[in-house]
């Protein structure tokens, strides 16, 4: 308790931030439908998106280095604030790439400066609570920001700028805070080749997390208003998704510690295929919603479950670049889908989307499988506890690594080895 009333402040910002921002990745893909973008194009504004929070990832430490914690708090909120406001009153699509690109620069810069200053606050012992509660922050604020995007018509202006009020308000806290800021964080570190070599598996897992969770934010609202469905079927769509993944996160983070993780992504994998076929079959019947519950439910742990899958087989000096390189995987794949999956919209029909992720889960269920066939270097009872993470973070938050620093899962493994041997 000490360690939360420490950071409270923080998590104010946190809360508020995340509504307006779970409230601009509904609104944006209504508005730019509304505004006769095609979907081809609104999958490119969602690339950019993605794009930018890549090259967030990679050179927000340094702006925070130079300038503090709290500063480049406010100045990326007032970049937030802006964007959103000028995306509602240009409907020219080649400003829509920048905007997008630039929120998303902002948005990572933004969860690295709460993750930062979250790690510096925690201890060892309060790693994994803290974790979890900014987790349920964040799930929370963004289906809260589901609903409230129905304050005002989609083609009106008020939607959008109660969203800037709210990322507006979230400099407060931060900004009256006496807390002393934490010291500069360190560059992004990553490692594809070591976690690839460290887990097939989280590798793969990753990249398919970002494919299709990707696609479900950059065309999930298109698709539901492509099939008719007004605003507030809309917002019931995008929260039973969010729900379900909320909701089952901890209950299959529960099974997957006593399973070998790896069947626990091919589970997800067959269940996110079949879920996306229900989807696609079930629009405009009555069960619509308990389909998309069960896709989220499949879909959205994927990326926890990858993450959980390497930090497995991963040292404690390990983890921060591992972790980051399974978020940035989840991130490339999120840029890559849209490209694809928005043009497949426009040729075949809104439901192509849901039946191109059933394709997509199906063929890395397969490749899954393939790695399960060869022994892995730990045993069931060795796994670390699982710990519920969002997708969308910063790498800073792997500095929250709750295994403590006493863990080291590849102590016995030398070094340059492969300890899963997939």
């Amino acid at each position: 308790m000490g360690v939360l009333v420490a950071v409270t402040s923080l998590l104010l910002s946190t809360a508020l931030l995340l509504l307006g921002h779970g409230m601009q990745l509904t609104l944006l893909p209504l508005r730019a439908g509304i505004n006769g973008m095609p979907e081809s194009l609104i999958g490119y504004s969602a690339s950019c998106y993605f794009f930018g929070f890549v090259i967030g990832c990679l050179a927000v430490p340094r702006l925070i280095s130079r300038v503090g914690h709290i500063r480049c708090f406010a100045v990326l909120a007032a970049i937030m604030v802006s964007a959103i406001l000028c995306l509602e009153m240009l409907d020219l699509w080649q400003a829509w790439m920048v905007l997008r690109f630039t929120t998303g620069v902002a948005v990572c810069g933004l969860y690295a400066v709460i993750e930062s200053w979250l790690t510096s606050q925690s201890t060892p012992e309060s790693r994994g609570r803290i974790l979890a509660v900014y987790t349920f922050i964040t799930l929370a604020a963004m289906t809260a920001g589901q609903f409230l995007i129905n304050v005002g018509s989609i083609d009106g202006s008020v939607p959008f700028t109660l969203a800037a009020i709210f990322m507006a308000l979230a400099i407060v806290p931060v900004g009256l805070t006496r807390r002393m800021a934490p010291a500069p964080v360190q560059a992004t570190q990553s490692g594809f080749r070591l976690l690839f070599q460290r887990s097939h598996s989280a590798f793969f897992g990753a990249m398919l997390s970002g494919l299709v969770v990707g696609s479900f934010w950059s065309l999930g609202a298109v698709f539901a208003g492509r099939l008719g469905q007004g605003q507030m079927q809309v917002t019931w769509f995008m929260s039973a998704a969010i729900a379900g993944g909320a909701i089952f996160q901890y209950p299959v983070g529960w099974l997957s510690d006593r399973l070998d993780r790896r069947h626990i992504l091919i589970t997800l994998a067959i269940g996110g295929a079949l879920s996306s076929v229900a989807v696609a079959l079930s629009a405009g019947q009555p069960w619509h919603l308990f389909a998309v519950l069960l896709f989220g439910a499949m879909v959205m742990p994927l990326y926890a479950i990858s993450l959980a899958t390497a930090a497995d087989v991963s040292s404690s000096d390990e983890f921060v670049a591992i972790g980051t390189s399974v978020l940035l995987l989840h991130s490339i794949g999120a840029v890559i889908a849209p490209l694809a999956l928005g043009k497949i919209m426009t040729l075949f029909g809104a439901t192509a989307l849901f039946w191109a992720t059933a394709v997509l889960c199906a063929l890395f269920s397969a490749v899954l499988y393939g790695f399960t066939r060869k022994p892995r270097a730990i045993s069931v009872e060795e796994q670390i506890p699982f710990n519920a993470a969002a997708a969308e973070v910063a790498p800073m938050s792997f500095e929250l690594d709750p295994r403590g620093p006493e863990v080291d899962a590849t102590a016995s493994v030398p070094a340059g080895s492969e300890p899963e041997k997939e």
